[in-house]
C-alpha cells in the first residue's frame, strides 16, 4: 500500500503545469538600456560628437533587414535611427514623415538613387544624415530643407564627380562634409555654397591632382582637410600661405616634396603624410623633406615610408616638432648625434626592426614624454640603461615585441622615475624579482597581459608601486597561490586576472586579493573557477565591477557577493542551473547583471528566480543569450519569454484527494489491526 501512496504523491508533484509564451521580437532592435554621450563612428572611421546625451529608448537599429519602408513597429519618438543595408531606391517627404523627432539618420547602402524635394521638411531637429554607399543619381535642390541645424552630411561612396551635385539649400549650419571614395577631380565649390560654419571636409580616395589658391580660399573656415588617397601632383604656390589648420592629410601622395613645397608659410597642428602598402611612392630623402623648414608643424606622421640615406640631416627640419610618427618605416636604428630635437614630446617607432632598445638613440630626445615601440618585427633586447636620458618619460609602450628578460626591469628602466604608463604585454617570459619596478615608483598603469611572468622572490614585485591604479595580469600564468603577489598596491583600482587558474579551481578566504582593498574593478573571467569562499571578497567593499564570466561556477557562488551593492556583475557562461530564493536579495542589490549562456533550469524548482528575473529585466544584460537549458522542450527559449504555472492543477487535485482517501483507509485499517492484535494478547 505504501508504494502506491508514494506513486500518487509523485503524480501530484509532477502535475505542475509549465508552458512557454514566446513574444515576437520587434523587427527593429532597441539599442541598449543605458545612456551614453552622443557619438557616432561612421563609415569613414571618423568619430563625430553630436552633442549631449542620448537615451537608448529612443535609439533603434533596423540594419540589414531587407526593409522597403519604415516599419509600423518603430516608435514615433525615435531620435537615433540606423537604417542601413535596406532597400529604399527613392526617398521622399513621406518616407520618414512620422519620425519628426529624428536627430541622427543613417541610410548607408540602401540603394538610394533619388532624393526628392522636401524629404526632411518635418525633421527640424535632424543633426546628421548618412547617405554613404548609395548610388545617387539625383538630389533635389530642396531635398535637405527642413532641419534647423544640419551639421554633418555623409556622401561617401555615392558616385559624385562634381561638387555642384550637392544641394546647397539649408547647409548654412553644416560643420562636416564627407565626400570620400567618389570621382571628384576638383575641390572648386559652387559660389553660393555656404562655408561659414564648415570645419571638416573629407576628400579621401578621389581623383584630385591639383589644388589652387582659389580652392583653399573658398574653404577659409575649414580647419580639417583630408586628401588621403589622392595623388596630388601640384599645389599652386602660396595656396596655403598664412593658413592655419588643425589637421591636414595627404597620405598616399607619390612625391611628398610637392606637398611640402605647396604648404609653405602655413601653420599646421597635425600633418599626416604616411603612405599605404599598395602605393609605389618614392623613397624619402633629406632634400624632399626640406619643405618642412618653411612651415610651422607640431605633429607629423610618415608611416610606412622608406628612407634613403637615413642620417642626422634627415631630421634637420624636424626641430620644431612635438610629435613624430615613424611607424613601419623599415628602420633598424636611428642615427646618433641628432640635434635640435629638444621640443619632441611624442615619438612613435612601432613596427620597425630594432634589435636593441639602445638603437633608438634616446639621448637625442631629452624632452620625450611618450615613446611607443609596439610590434617590433625583430626580437627586441631591452639592453641596459638605454632610456636613462629620458627623465621626463611618462608613457612607454613596448608591447608585441618578443621581449625576453630573465631579470626585469630595474636595469632596463633605470632613471625613469616619472614613468606613469608602462605596457609590456604580449612578450616572451619575464622574470620579476623583489621590487622589479623600483626605478618607476610613479607608475599608475602597468600592462603585462599575455606575458608569462616568473616571480621568483617571496615578496611582491610590485610592492613599491603605491600609486598604481591599473594592473593587467591577464593570461600571465601566475602562481595565484602567492598571497603576497599584490602586496603594496595600496591604491589599485582596476585588476585584470583573466585566464589565470587558481589551485583546485577555488578562490579561498585567504587569497592574493586581500592586500588590494581599494579595488573597484576585478576581472576573474576564464579562470576555471569552480567555487568561491563566502569570505573571499570580504575586504573589497569598494568594488563596482566584477567579471566572473566563463568559469564553472554554480548559483551558490552568489553567496560570496552578499556585501556588494550597486555592482556590475558578469556571471555569463558559467554552470548556473538554479539560483535559490535566499540569494535573490543579493542579486537585487546589484546595478547590472549578466547571466547569459548559463544552463538555466526552467522548471518549478527555479520558479522564484525566474519570477525575479522577469520582474527585474531593467537591470539584466544579455537577456537575448539568457535561455533555458532544461527541461528539453524549453531548451533555447529566452528566460524572459517563459511563463510557469506551478500551482496544483485539476488533475493534481484529483490525485491528491485520492491519496488522502487512501491514506485515511490505510490509517483505519492499521488502527483496527493494532486493536485486534492487542485483544488477542490480553
Amino acid at each position: 500500500m505504501a508504494p502506491c501512496a508514494g506513486c500518487f504523491l509523485l503524480a501530484v508533484l509532477f502535475s505542475a503545469n509549465c508552458k512557454v509564451i514566446t513574444f515576437l521580437d520587434p523587427m527593429c532592435t532597441e539599442v541598449s538600456s543605458t545612456m551614453w554621450p552622443i557619438e557616432q563612428e561612421l563609415w569613414t572611421g571618423r568619430t563625430i560628437s553630436l552633442g549631449g546625451w542620448k537615451e537608448a529608448s529612443r535609439t533603434y537599429n533596423c540594419e540589414n533587414l531587407g526593409l522597403k519602408e519604415i516599419p509600423d513597429t518603430l516608435p514615433n519618438t525615435t531620435e537615433f535611427l540606423e537604417f542601413g543595408f535596406n532597400f529604399l531606391p527613392t526617398v521622399q517627404n513621406t518616407t520618414f514623415s512620422r519620425l519628426i523627432n529624428l536627430i541622427f539618420l543613417d541610410l548607408t547602402r540602401c540603394h538610394i538613387n533619388w532624393v526628392h524635394e522636401d524629404t526632411f521638411q518635418n525633421h527640424h531637429q535632424l543633426n546628421t544624415i548618412v547617405l554613404t554607399g548609395n548610388p545617387l543619381i539625383f538630389m533635389a535642390e530642396t531635398s535637405l530643407n527642413g532641419p534647423m541645424s544640419l551639421k554633418h552630411l555623409f556622401l561617401t561612396q555615392t558616385g559624385i564627380s562634381n561638387l555642384e551635385f550637392i544641394p546647397v539649400h539649408n547647409l548654412g549650419n553644416l560643420e562636416s562634409l564627407h565626400l570620400g571614395s567618389n570621382h571628384i577631380s576638383s575641390i572648386n565649390l559652387p559660389e553660393n555654397f555656404p562655408t561659414q560654419n564648415l570645419k571638416v571636409m573629407d576628400f579621401q580616395n578621389n581623383a584630385i591632382h591639383y589644388i589652387s589658391s582659389k580652392d583653399i580660399n573658398a574653404l577659409e573656415q575649414v580647419t580639417n582637410l583630408n586628401f588621403n588617397g589622392n595623388d596630388i601632383k601640384g599645389i599652386e604656390p602660396g595656396a596655403f600661405n598664412s593658413k592655419i589648420f588643425q589637421s591636414l592629410k595627404f597620405g598616399g601622395t607619390l612625391d611628398l616634396s610637392v606637398i611640402l613645397k605647396g604648404l609653405q608659410n602655413s601653420t599646421i597642428q597635425s600633418l599626416w603624410l604616411g603612405t599605404f602598402e599598395d602605393t609605389d611612392d618614392q623613397d624619402l630623402t633629406s632634400a624632399m623633406l626640406e619643405g618642412l623648414c618653411e612651415m610651422s608643424v607640431e605633429s607629423i606622421n610618415l608611416q610606412k615610408h622608406h628612407f634613403s640615406g637615413f642620417s642626422p640631416s634627415t631630421f634637420q627640419c624636424f626641430t620644431g616638432l612635438r610629435e613624430l610618427d615613424l611607424t613601419a618605416t623599415h628602420l633598424r636604428e636611428l642615427p646618433s648625434g641628432l640635434e635640435g630635437m629638444s621640443s619632441l614630446r611624442k615619438l612613435v617607432l612601432s613596427a620597425n626592426s630594432f634589435e636593441q632598445l639602445c638603437q633608438i638613440s634616446a639621448a637625442s630626445f631629452p624632452s620625450l614624454t611618450d615613446l611607443y615601440i609596439k610590434g617590433n618585427t625583430r626580437k627586441l633586447d631591452l639592453g641596459t640603461r638605454c632610456l636613462e636620458k629620458l627623465e621626463n618619460l611618462r608613457k612607454l609602450d613596448l608591447s608585441h615585441s618578443d621581449i625576453e628578460a630573465p631579470d626585469c626591469c630595474n636595469l632596463q628602466l633605470q632613471n625613469l622615475s616619472q614613468l606613469q604608463h608602462l605596457n609590456l604585454s604580449y612578450n616572451e617570459p619575464l622574470g620579476l624579482q623583489d621590487q622589479a619596478f623600483k626605478e618607476c615608483p610613479r607608475l599608475e598603469l602597468l600592462d603585462l597581459a599575455f606575458t608569462h611572468l616568473h616571480v621568483s622572490a617571496p615578496q611582491s614585485p610590485f610592492q613599491n608601486l603605491h600609486l598604481l591604479q591599473v594592473l593587467n595580469l591577464s593570461n600571465c600564468l601566475l602562481d595565484t597561490s602567492n598571497e603576497h603577489l599584490l602586496a603594496g598596491l595600496l591604491d589599485l583600482r582596476h585588476l585584470n586576472l583573466h585566464g589565470n587558474n587558481f589551485q583546485d579551481g577555488s578562490l579561498s578566504k585567504t587569497n592574493l586579493l586581500q592586500p588590494v582593498g581599494s579595488l573597484e574593478t576585478l576581472i576573474l573571467s576564464s579562470c576555471d573557477l569552480l567555487s568561491i569562499d563566502q569570505q573571499a571578497f570580504h575586504n573589497l567593499g569598494k568594488m563596482s565591477h566584477l567579471d566572473l564570466s566563463h568559469n564553472r561556477l554554480t548559483g551558490d557562488c552568489i553567496d560570496a557577493l552578499s556585501h556588494l551593492k550597486g555592482t556590475y556583475l558578469n556571471l555569463a557562461a558559467n554552470n548556473i542551473h538554479i539560483i535559490p530564493p535566499r540569494l535573490l536579495l543579493i542579486l537585487s542589490q546589484q546595478s547590472t547583471i549578466n547571466l547569459g549562456h548559463n544552463p538555466l533550469d526552467c522548471t518549478c524548482s527555479n520558479i522564484h528566480f525566474i519570477t525575479w528575473y522577469q520582474e527585474n529585466l531593467q537591470k539584466l544584460e544579455g537577456s537575448g543569450e539568457t535561455m533555458c537549458a532544461s527541461p528539453p522542450f524549453l531548451r533555447g527559449v529566452k528566460l524572459s519569454d517563459v511563463k510557469l504555472s506551478c500551482g496544483i492543477t485539476r488533475v493534481g487535485i484529483f490525485f491528491l484527494m485520492v491519496f488522502v482517501f487512501l491514506l485515511i483507509i490505510l490509517l483505519i485499517f492499521s488502527g483496527k489491526s493494532i486493536l485486534r492484535w492487542k485483544y488477542q494478547h490480553i
